[in-house]
């Protein structure tokens, strides 16, 4: 076997995306299935986590897909225990489930609107850590934990305080995790995506105003897609990213530099 082949081989590793149904989550899924892992997936919507799972199962492998509400710690403890009961073991976990906000403002943004975007996109990214590090430590092999942040987390979104607020907290914890853990071998980092194809963007991406004024900003002049994320993941799962930790990687097409 090829050393860039060996590098990345993922043969024996078990990788859990959560949101791993559509969008960054299921192109970093189908990165990981496609190197040999076995790939635990975590979605809400039943039909698109199956739909997603038989995709996932023509590279050969073995695919697990689960309905969890990330937000949801006792949902959460839940699945991690039946993922590791299944596969035998958690090698990687790509914190990816996220919401997008819904507020007309800032000012006229509601309790209840701040609460259902940080439910999941805080709260849940910390319940899915937080298990998935306790495997790890337990596991005493190491591992990887990913998240998925944002521009907003350092830029700001008009009306998304509370998108952008909790995509810079996941950086702050992030950070943290990789220096507490890096003594258990464990490696922590985020993926801060541009402007990518989802089912979270698909409006203002089918938006004539916003795509003639979005996309002249991108360097690269066209959107993002999934799969510019399975490369990614592959390397942060394997052991080529053994000293890679702490760093937050900007996959933008030159989005945030121009």
């Amino acid at each position: 076997m090829p050393i860039t082949t060996q590098l990345f081989d993922l043969t024996g590793h078990v990788a859990l995306v959560t949101g791993g149904n559509s969008g960054i989550g299921l192109g970093m899924a189908d990165g990981l299935a496609a190197h040999g892992a076995t790939v635990a997936i975590w979605g809400t919507n039943p039909d698109k986590n199956a739909a997603a799972a038989a995709a996932l199962r023509a590279h050969g492998g073995t695919v697990l897909d689960l309905v969890c509400d990330v937000g949801d710690q006792q949902a959460v403890i839940a699945s991690m225990a039946e993922t590791v009961s299944t596969l035998g073991r958690v090698d990687s976990c790509f914190v990816n489930a996220g919401v997008g906000g819904k507020a007309p403002s800032f000012v006229g943004m509601t309790d209840e609107e701040w609460h259902r975007v940080l439910r999941v996109n805080l709260d849940g990214a910390f319940y899915t850590a937080q298990e998935a590090v306790k495997q790890m430590v337990g596991q005493g092999e190491g591992g990887s934990v990913v998240f998925t942040t944002s521009g907003s987390a350092y830029f700001g979104q008009q009306k998304g305080q509370h998108y952008g607020g909790s995509k810079g907290a996941v950086i702050s914890m992030m950070k943290g995790i990789a220096v507490e853990h890096a003594r258990h071998g464990i490696r922590c980092n985020a993926i801060l995506p541009g402007w990518i194809e989802s089912d979270m963007t698909a409006g203002a991406l089918s938006w004539d105003k916003f795509v003639d004024n979005v996309l002249p900003r991108v360097p690269m002049r066209r959107w993002g897609k999934p799969a510019d994320f399975s490369a990614l993941a592959v390397y942060l799962a394997s052991g080529a990213s053994g000293y890679h930790t702490g760093d937050v990687i900007t996959i933008d097409g030159g989005y945030h530099s121009f």
